[in-house]
């Protein structure tokens, strides 16, 4: 995505939109992580998607996926990275962050982790090293957050968010400031997987490439302050493969694999009373704060229906869930499941 999470619901319109003019219905996945859609790009589970441009370029070599458009903004086809601290920290450059706490986004990001970790590359440092400590944030805009709130003291973020949150007088992008920016990258694209038939190929790009000339489409890219969806050579992922290359060349290939590694991500489930878009605006919000409250790494996650979600908690895909009564005794009689907390209304009644 190249606006914050709280944009989702301009993702859905665009989902809604393609839906109409392709005269089928298109539903929208969504995954905290940018490893789990990777997944479902190669299985063929998700037939397109917008991705980050490091995995992008990794996906292309390993399995092939397919760059169809990519979003033009202020009529460029390019981003950055920025490096941002408070407004109010002394700090002015990369190398003064040494013994500091820092906030990357996604370990396979490029402008909230690649970059960052290329620089400490050129300068002889693996990040453990370097900073104090280090987290992920798993979004951009919380990581402006993590940095407006002084939770950590610098963090590296996409330039594309950053931007969109400024000009939607986000108050935390106001209590930051920017202390490096990389050279421009190829701006994160839209793909298909391999296993997309050529016919939704080429009807997906039609679509998209023509978004911005129908009324309805100019409107929704308008709110995500995206002109129009153009086609772009492979070649402006280069730079991307040669940082790549570089972090590799000196961290060897197993360094996010390590940080993976490290990252015990806690699954929580909702059962789907809502479209994925509305029950997305609702639950992350408890997400994010659970998340921040008790240092776990907690991941929202939507199944299709009921029995999807009942079964994913019983299998293990999920850790913990928020059941309606139905759904719980079924899953308390076929999986065994433990009620550890019940809500209660505003006048402190367990029951609705």
């Amino acid at each position: 995505m190249i606006t914050p999470v709280e944009a989702v619901k301009y993702y859905q319109d665009i989902v809604d939109y393609v839906g109409k003019k392709l005269g089928m219905p298109v539903e929208m996945v969504h995954r905290r992580t940018y490893d789990e859609m990777d997944k479902l790009l190669e299985k063929g589970q998700v037939h397109g998607a917008f991705i980050c441009s490091a995995p992008y370029v990794k996906n292309q070599r390993t399995f092939g996926v397919e760059l169809l458009v990519v979003p033009q903004v202020r009529g460029s086809v390019f981003y950055h990275s920025y490096i941002i601290v408070h407004k109010d920290s002394p700090i002015r450059t990369f190398e003064e962050l040494k013994g500091r706490t820092f906030a990357f986004t996604d370990p396979k990001s490029n402008s909230g982790r690649l970059y960052p970790v290329y620089l400490l590359a050129k300068m002889g440092y693996r990040p453990e090293e370097f900073f104090s400590r280090y987290i992920y944030s798993y979004s951009h805009n919380k990581s402006v957050e993590l940095v407006a709130k002084k939770k950590v003291d610098a963090a590296a973020v996409e330039s594309l968010v950053y931007e969109y949150m400024k000009l939607k007088g986000s108050p935390y992008v106001l209590q930051t400031k920017v202390i490096e920016k990389s050279p421009p990258f190829g701006i994160p694209p839209f793909v298909v997987s391999p296993q997309t038939s050529l016919f939704v190929k080429e009807k997906l790009k039609e679509i998209l490439l023509n978004m911005h000339k129908d009324p309805e489409g100019r409107a929704i890219l308008k709110e995500m302050l995206i002109e129009r969806f153009v086609e772009a050579p492979d070649s402006n992922y280069d730079t991307i493969r040669r940082m790549e290359a570089f972090v590799e060349a000196f961290y060897g290939k197993d360094d996010r694999e390590r940080d993976k590694k490290k990252e015990r991500v806690v699954r929580f489930g909702v059962i789907p009373r809502d479209n994925p878009r509305i029950a997305f605006e609702k639950y992350q919000p408890l997400v994010d704060y659970l998340s921040e409250a008790t240092g776990l790494k907690i991941e929202l996650t939507m199944k299709r229906t009921y029995e999807e979600t009942i079964v994913a908690l019983g299998n293990g895909e999920m850790d913990l869930a928020l059941l309606g009564p139905l759904s719980y005794l079924e899953a308390r009689a076929r999986y065994g499941v433990l009620p550890i907390l019940k809500s209660v209304t505003s006048e402190g009644k367990p029951y609705y």
